[in-house]
């Protein structure tokens, strides 16, 4: 069965032209027709007085309806009960009780209970009206379904401006679809509307989207103006293509065009977290050059950029600088400077920038309170931290899930696992969902102090509540089962993790063979050590060297020379108690002089 067409294909169908209707929906001026209560026209002959006492009646009952609507409860049981006389079918009746409704939600619900009557057919006019209060209200998603239900046809403008309402609510992908409706006709959208769309992909990182729309674009012959260059440049930057977006800046700064600082700004991101820091120097000069001085926002740019990179020395000159020259940082500036500092360990300093920002009016928020609680532990002043986090949570912060991770594993850290485990029994109570972050911190604190019940416990806790574990979720159980000799529930671990995609880290391959060798399973030890090679992986040296040492006590010395061979060919030296001790091994078993059997092994390299 063919699909019905949408209001928006039969509106380009039949408005073929480019340019956009003259028709601005909130300027009509609409004269009302004499209707009596029963829907039939006044015979114009009546007497005037009569006419015009109707009309006001008219007035003055659609005013009532309009406010009933606006201020009682399900209205819609009794308004047909109370107003028996009125055609609630009448189109011009819900034209009038639109012009006395502001609200745009009261009016489309009112809408949808006329839509329940079979023969109602509102009018264009006052879909346009109504139309336009739903974009005016920014309501995206009930102006979308509003045009479902309603079989209105939308002019250009206004379809334009729906456009840009989808892309301000995030409604991307719908928008992108109306776009796709203009191909194969005369109708193009503004370039202030192909703007819109640009930027609402970039708000939800869309990108992939975003180039299928400038292509569109240049396919409709659309010139782009600057502020479609600053997107693209955005766009660049966020596919990691910065230097391209840098190249784009250059050739419209010689053309004479200077696009908004915001351009810049997303530049000097990109180089900062490619650690080029000669381009954010240039970047800075040229803006400086163009007359587009730095902003805060640009500083602010630079000095995460520096904090995020361990330069936080750096960054502090630059934040010392910009408070001599002038500029007011700002809470988000004050956080990142802190949570900087705090990562060096430079705690004084930290304090003395969260007084600074408090003295000017500059209230912490849950993000600056726990950098702040995280540089007072890393430092060893656990209580300390606990009255800023008991501040915290007094001033309204802290009752959200990364705030309570954050002292659990701060907690777990100073070996305060009970106290961590209340905390996270307080999260349950309160209705804060406890996450992975919260499980794997209780999880590797338990193991801490070698409590694996508990541990297996909050794991299979964490499998219950649907929660995807991840490695760190494994790895502490795994380590504690091989530290007890329960080897094969550490293997059963093991292989689901890997079961799950979960790839471990090669020291995590390194524990296992040192606890296989730890218990005399110097077979399975060897395969793990195949497996590590096979999936290219460098084993410590310390490895090795355990593994060499058991090889050899149990006698396995062709083993031990094979790993010997390993050592010596990715580079590892041999101590001398290994070497020697190997060398004896062989000259006792093959009654061979030490001379020749170190021959032997330095001949395999």
């Amino acid at each position: 069965m063919a699909r019905t067409p949408s209001p928006i294909s039969r509106f380009i169908r039949q408005n073929p032209s480019r340019q956009n209707s003259s028709t601005q929906i909130r300027k009509i001026a609409l004269q009302s027709k004499d209707v009596g209560f029963n829907g039939k026209s006044i015979n114009p002959n009546q007497n005037q007085e009569l006419g015009r006492s109707v009309n006001q009646q008219f007035t003055d009952i659609t005013k009532e309806i309009a406010q009933i609507i606006r201020k009682k409860s399900k209205w819609e049981r009794t308004l047909s009960s109370d107003f028996p006389s009125i055609n609630f079918t009448d189109p011009q009746f819900f034209f009038e009780v639109l012009k006395h409704q502001n609200n745009a939600f009261l009016s489309l619900k009112f809408f949808q209970w006329l839509h329940l009557h079979s023969n109602f057919v509102p009018d264009q006019v006052s879909c346009g009206l109504l139309f336009d209060s739903l974009l005016e209200a920014k309501a995206c998603s009930a102006a979308k379904y509003f045009l479902e239900i309603s079989g209105f046809d939308p002019d250009v403008s206004l379809l334009e401006r729906y456009i840009c309402c989808l892309c301000e609510g995030g409604l991307i992908q719908d928008a992108f679809e109306l776009f796709k409706k203009f191909k194969g006709t005369e109708v193009c959208p503004s370039i202030a509307t192909w703007n819109s769309a640009l930027l609402g992909c970039l708000s939800v990182g869309r990108t992939d989207l975003f180039w299928r729309l400038y292509d569109d674009m240049i396919e409709f012959g659309v010139v782009a103006d600057i502020e479609t260059v600053e997107y693209l440049v955005r766009a660049f930057c966020s596919d990691g293509q910065v230097l391209k977006g840098y190249e784009l800046l250059r050739e419209v700064l010689e053309k004479g065009l200077v696009p908004r600082n915001i351009a810049f700004n997303a530049l000097i991101s990109g180089f900062c977290k490619q650690e080029n820091y000669g381009r954010v120097s240039e970047l800075l000069h040229m803006m400086v050059a163009k007359n587009c001085a730095p902003d805060i926002y640009t500083y602010q740019e630079v000095i995460s950029g520096l904090c995020k990179n361990r330069m936080s020395l750096e960054a502090f000159r630059i934040f010392n600088d910009l408070n001599d020259r002038g500029y007011a940082p700002d809470r988000v500036m004050y956080t990142t400077m802190i949570h900087g500092l705090c990562e060096i360990g430079w705690l004084d300093e930290a304090r003395r920038l969260w007084f600074d920002m408090t003295n000017k009016g500059i209230l912490p928020n849950e993000y600056t309170y726990n950098a702040l609680i995280n540089g007072i532990c890393k430092n060893g002043e656990f209580e300390e931290a606990m009255k800023v986090y008991k501040e915290m949570r007094d001033k309204g912060y802290g009752e959200s899930t990364a705030s309570y991770n954050m002292m659990i594993s701060n907690l777990c850290l100073v070996e305060k696992v009970n106290e961590a485990f209340d905390l996270s029994e307080t999260m349950q109570r309160k209705g804060i969902s406890r996450d992975v972050i919260t499980y794997n911190a209780l999880i590797r604190g338990f193991c801490k102090e070698g409590r694996i019940d508990e541990s297996k416990g909050l794991f299979n806790e964490l499998l219950a509540h649907g929660l995807q574990p991840s490695t760190l979720s494994y790895i502490p159980l795994i380590q504690n089962l091989c530290e007890v000799g329960d080897m094969k529930e550490a293997k059963r671990m093991w292989n689901d993790m890997q079961n799950r995609g979960l790839k471990p880290k090669v020291c995590d391959y390194d524990h296992f063979i040192t606890a296989l060798c730890k218990h005399d399973c110097l077979m399975e030890a060897m395969g793990w050590l195949i497996d590590m090679l096979k999936n290219k992986l460098i084993p410590q040296k310390m490895t090795l060297e355990r593994l060499i040492q058991h090889l050899s006590q149990d006698e396995k010395l062709d083993d031990c020379v094979l790993v010997f061979d390993y050592m010596l060919k990715i580079g590892y030296s041999v101590e001398t108690e290994i070497c020697s001790s190997l060398i004896s091994k062989l000259c006792k078993g093959n009654k061979l002089p030490s001379e020749a059997c170190l021959d032997r092994i330095l001949e395999r390299n």
